[in-house]
């Protein structure tokens, strides 16, 4: 397996910096069917702008990555914090244990469809991502980073579905409009 482009590893880079500063978050036995994340849905789609929306997005991340399992949160912790170390392999060992004892904790699969995509195993990424889909249709990282997966295997007209889709839910993702709109002016004119 060969790794991903270095742009697209320093995005994911920055997105760990985050993830592991919310895994600290202490637990609340909420997931992705947690009551909260309807209105807070409601309140992304309304927030006046990017920066507004960073804060109600943090609190649906830290849902998703709430467990009430300890033993998850601790793999999932040790799983982010690899990942940020550059240790994949043994990032994708701490998420496959994950996804073995919590089969239905989405960000478990997220975060394994990460490793994955990371280390260019874009088939075991999407599905992954559907695992996560199917949890949990609103999962806006889930989406962008299928449009990151066929954005690699140049599939353009399904990476520009996937961030459409993405900010359908999240209008306030700056990297996903603008990859969306490269899409867009490339296409221009190529029926999708």
């Amino acid at each position: 397996m060969t790794r991903a482009q270095t742009p697209l590893r320093l995005v994911a880079a920055a997105i760990l910096v985050t993830l592991l500063a919310a895994l600290g978050a202490s637990p609340a036995a909420a997931r992705q069917d947690d009551t909260r994340l309807d209105e807070l849905f409601r309140q992304l789609r309304t927030a006046p702008g990017d920066e507004a929306a960073q804060a109600v997005e943090t609190q649906i991340w830290l849902i998703w990555l709430d467990h009430p399992g300890a033993d998850v949160l601790a793999m999932m912790r040790d799983g982010v914090r690899r990942l940020h170390e550059d240790d994949v392999e043994q990032a994708l060992v701490l998420f496959d244990a994950v996804v073995a004892e919590a089969p239905d904790y989405a960000e478990g699969w997220n975060r394994r469809a990460n490793a994955h995509y990371l280390v260019g195993d874009y088939a075991a990424a999407v599905d992954d991502i559907r695992r996560t889909l199917a949890l949990e249709p609103r999962h806006f990282g889930a989406l962008v980073g299928l449009g990151l997966v066929y954005t690699a295997v140049e599939q353009p007209a399904e990476a520009l579905r996937a961030f459409e889709a993405a900010l359908a839910i999240n209008p306030h993702l700056p990297r996903a409009r603008e990859r969306a709109a490269q899409i867009r002016q490339t296409l221009a004119g190529q029926p999708l």
